[in-house]
């Protein structure tokens, strides 16, 4: 810009946007001015006129020429020479003048004051009787003509309420603005403004901590004027342009002076209406991005919570070291009955809502033109789903685990309590057998000795024979428990061995005194018969009576009723037998008194008992005894056992009808919700409504659940592992439980989604209906979703001309992951963008430039005058330094952070 005080002073500027309305185009005004009409330019002005004109006048030419550094004193002097009337025009307009001449001659300065002139009636004003030279020479009434018609052109001819005139706009918004306020009556631009309250009035209004309108009184005109004056000058930057005692005095008041001082209150207000609605609207943005924001921490929150106990929990799943005993394995599963029914089902439900929350927030950015949220690395649902499956895959595993690890220490404890009966009995056999196979008595005895000595032996051979069988069981009892890994296997191994060195040795003594009595059988002529026979059938006998009480008295474990019924009917014909070994037992019995009664009728002395066995008649009668105590004992047990295996059975079947009630019903339940949600049956609430009313018949159903769980532990506890009544497991129940439960609530919100974006984007209840219908029609399958073939018939059907790449285009939108399918949701969010309108970055980027005052950039201190102070801070925070070549200390880049709210850059 030019110099245009080369003869004073030099100082550069710049055009301002603060002044008046710009340069734009508008109605004549010429026109305007002979609508007024009161220009009387043949007439000299009245002098009280005249006096409030000059001041005001020069008060509204300084406050814009301030801009440029400089000011006027003498209205009539100071624009002769049509430097500073230039200068006035540049700062008002924004615009650029021709350069004006230097020269101080009267040629230079009309020269310039007609470039002001022409630069005026190029903006459409029509100019009469003012020309240039009335200016240069100073002529009063000419300059304030022209200064009127610059403040007209510049300052009130932009103001229109209701499409009125100017001055009738002008006037009209005064009107209105100091409507409710008692003794101010605005009618005109003189007299209605006299006793100053209109003037407060127009203040409190706005600014109403500055006035304390009820305590003026409208007999005080002065102090009220003069109050109004100094509040403007002092909080609103508006000089003061008029005296007090000059419109006091005056009947009637300038109108042009009261219309120039008015305007400044116009412009000042209206800019602060524009600000507080630019405010307003981002203060709008900034709370939708503060929401989400708050929605995208808890769903990060919750997901981390989740993520980690899935992550604590699936280690302790995992841990499948095997435990000594039973009861330490059934604590294991009494901890993981508990993590099922107290632990889970927590997390079950902060799961459900989890995606909830994310299907929630996702609706919520797409309806605000936000991009889509992507949770950080590691927290996608598809994250928490892959967690959640590893962790039901563990836990299937791991019950399946400690069951069969049940069952194999119930088999170890069997066997282990089975060996150490066999090797009790066998020990308590083998006693001091070694010590009579080591005797020598048969180097002293008779011959008659010998030979009894040598039948003894072959009986003990024959008893050893017999318990052969006895060692190999014991033996192939501590083999299978180290292969099924029992955990005393040292000392089950430990006794074996000890048994079987002790059988060799058994064997080889055997020998070696078979050896030493045949050596001296030669010598040995006689044998008592009947002790012999008696010898060798009490022995056999006697082995199948131990071999009986070892029988009855053995362990056994079944798990089904036809097991135990086996058992039964080999103990029934074991019953059978007793009466053939009774008439043995006799037999044997007779042959042990024939001996007696032919030694006592040949008065022969007997010397002690049988030679030839220590199986004695009261040996043999005490263990047919214990046989006979032993059978209704062992009647008992097993009797017992089928009661217990009918008890099982009775578990069984109750587990089973409860099953197979419940799973149908859960079966039902889904193929209801899913006919639900593709179907069309009133409005969203109603549809809601239903909906909810299906969730409560889902809680209510619980009990029925958990009922199953109960007969599920009875039956655990029971250790029962098949059951062949019903098709249904616990696990198969609880799945489709939880599977249920997730989809009932996916439902709801489906549609709470849908009603949130029906009533955000303006969507009318038969919109959502048509939405609907045209989508199930082309929903094939009623699947819920539609493939891209499907999709483009719809399309069609709407009235879309579709070519590839158009329809490509909305392909993308709707099916962003590439799926080749497009859900409801997808669809009815595409047809609200294209029936509706939402904010967009460059309505928030206008809002932004309003409160920085037409500027590239905004300050810290703009944010926290115009915005609460939270939203201001949220705003600071994130805004970058503004980089432009017209940066000032402090600057923010407010267009990159509007852009960066709705996804089209990085903040």
């Amino acid at each position: 810009m030019v110099d245009y005080h080369a003869a004073n002073q030099a100082y550069q500027y710049g055009p301002s946007s603060g002044g008046g309305n710009g340069a734009g185009g508008g109605g004549s005004m010429g026109d305007y001015m002979a609508q007024e009409d009161d220009w009387d330019r043949d007439l000299l002005l009245d002098p009280a006129w005249e006096k409030q004109q000059r001041k005001t006048f020069t008060a509204w030419c300084n406050s814009h020429l301030r801009k440029a550094g400089t000011q006027i004193e003498n209205i009539d002097e100071d624009f002769r020479d049509g430097l500073k009337l230039m200068l006035l025009l540049e700062v008002i307009s924004g615009e650029r003048l021709p350069k004006p001449e230097r020269g101080k001659m009267r040629v230079h300065k009309i020269n310039n004051v007609n470039k002001a002139l022409d630069f005026i009636a190029s903006k459409g004003v029509k100019l009469v009787s003012i020309g240039a030279e009335e200016i240069v020479d100073g002529n009063a009434k000419m300059t304030l003509g022209m200064i009127w018609t610059i403040i007209l052109r510049f300052a009130i001819q932009d103001i229109s309420v209701e499409e009125t005139s100017a001055k009738e706009g002008l006037l009209l918004w005064c009107q209105r603005k100091t409507a409710p306020y008692k003794n101010v009556n605005v009618q005109n631009f003189h007299i209605s403004w006299k006793d100053g309250l209109a003037f407060n009035a127009l203040i409190h209004r706005h600014r109403p901590e500055l006035i304390e309108y009820d305590k003026l009184r409208k007999d005080d005109p002065v102090t009220n004027l003069n109050n109004a004056f100094e509040v403007a000058e002092k909080y609103l930057d508006i000089p003061k342009m008029l005296d007090a005692e000059d419109i006091v005095g005056t009947l009637r008041p300038d109108e042009k002076a009261i219309m120039t001082y008015v305007s400044c209150f116009y412009h000042a207000f209206s800019g602060a209406q524009k600000a507080e609605t630019a405010a307003n609207r981002i203060c709008k943005v900034l709370a939708v991005n503060q929401e989400n924001e708050h929605l995208m921490e808890d769903y990060e929150r919750l997901a981390s919570d989740l993520l980690e106990w899935i992550r604590r929990t699936i280690p302790w799943l995992e841990d499948r070291v095997p435990q000594k005993t039973i009861q330490e394995m059934q604590q294991k599963l009494e901890d993981f009955r508990d993590y099922r029914r107290v632990h889970k089902p927590p997390k079950v439900q902060e799961k459900c809502q989890l995606e909830i929350n994310f299907n929630t927030l996702q609706t919520k950015l797409r309806l605000s033109n936000r991009p889509a949220f992507m949770p950080s690395e590691g927290r996608m649902v598809s994250d928490i789903n892959n967690g959640w499956q590893h962790l039901e895959q563990a836990e299937k595993g791991y019950e399946e685990w400690l069951l069969n690890e049940i069952r194999r220490l119930e088999r170890l404890d069997h066997l282990a309590e089975k060996f150490r009966q066999k090797a009790s009995i066998h020990e308590a056999w083998t006693d001091g057998k070694e010590a009579m196979l080591k005797q020598r008595d048969y180097e002293t005895a008779t011959l008659s000795d010998i030979k009894a000595l040598i039948r003894k032996h072959e009986a003990f051979e024959s008893d050893l024979a017999a318990h052969q069988d006895r060692v190999e069981q014991i033996a192939a009892i501590a083999q299978e428990l180290n292969e099924l890994d029992y955990y005393d296997s040292h000392n089950v191994n430990t006794r074996c061995q000890k048994i079987c060195d002790q059988w060799d040795n058994l064997g080889s003594l055997t020998h070696s005194r078979r050896e030493a009595l045949e050596k001296t059988e030669k010598q040995l002529e006689t044998i008592d018969q009947l002790h012999l026979e008696y010898a060798k059938r009490a022995a056999p006998f006697n082995n199948w009576m131990e071999s009986a009480m070892e029988d009855l008295q053995d362990m056994f474990i079944v798990h089904t009723i036809e097991e135990i019924e086996g058992l039964i009917s080999a103990h029934d014909q074991f019953k059978s037998t007793l009466p053939d070994a009774d008439r043995e037992r006799e037999a044997i019995l007779a042959i042990h008194k024939e001996a007696q009664r032919i030694a006592e009728s040949n008065h022969i002395k007997l010397s002690g008992s049988n030679p030839y066995t220590t199986v004695t008649p009261q040996i043999i009668n005490s263990k047919w005894e214990k046989v006979q105590q032993l059978v209704p004992k062992r009647d008992h047990a097993l009797l017992e056992e089928q009661s217990k295996q009918q008890s099982n059975e009775h578990l069984r079947r109750q587990f089973a009808s409860q099953a197979n009630m419940v799973g149908p019903w859960i079966q039902t339940k889904m193929e209801e919700i899913g006919r639900i949600s593709i179907e069309m049956n009133g409005t969203l609430e109603d549809q809601l409504s239903h909906l909810k009313q299906y969730e409560r018949s889902i809680v209510d159903y619980k009990p029925s659940l958990d009922l199953l769980e109960q007969q599920h532990q009875l039956i655990q506890e029971a250790l029962i592992f098949d059951n062949k009544h019903t098709n249904y497991t616990m696990e198969h129940i609880r799945v489709g439980w939880e599977q249920l439960l997730t989809t009932i609530a996916r439902t709801i919100n489906e549609v709470e989604n849908q009603i949130l974006t029906r009533d955000a984007k303006g969507i009318s209840q038969e919109q959502m209906q048509e939405f609907r219908a045209s989508f199930n029609h082309f929903d094939k399958k009623q699947t819920g979703s539609m493939d891209s073939d499907d999709f483009r018939a719809l399309l069609i059907s709407t009235g879309y001309s579709l070519g590839d790449a158009e329809f490509n285009r909305i392909m993308s939108v709707v099916d962003p992951n590439h799926s080749g399918l497009v859900t409801f949701q997808a669809f009815i969010d595409f047809m609200s963008r294209e029936t509706t309108d939402t904010d967009t970055a460059d309505q928030v980027i206008a809002s932004f430039k309003v409160l920085a005052g037409d500027k590239n950039f905004i300050t810290a201190e703009e944010l926290r005058r115009e915005l609460p102070p939270d939203q201001a801070e949220y705003c600071i925070a994130r805004m970058a330094p503004y980089q432009g070549p017209d940066a000032a200390p402090g600057a923010l880049d407010y267009k990159s952070f509007s852009t960066a709210l709705y996804g089209e850059s990085d903040l």
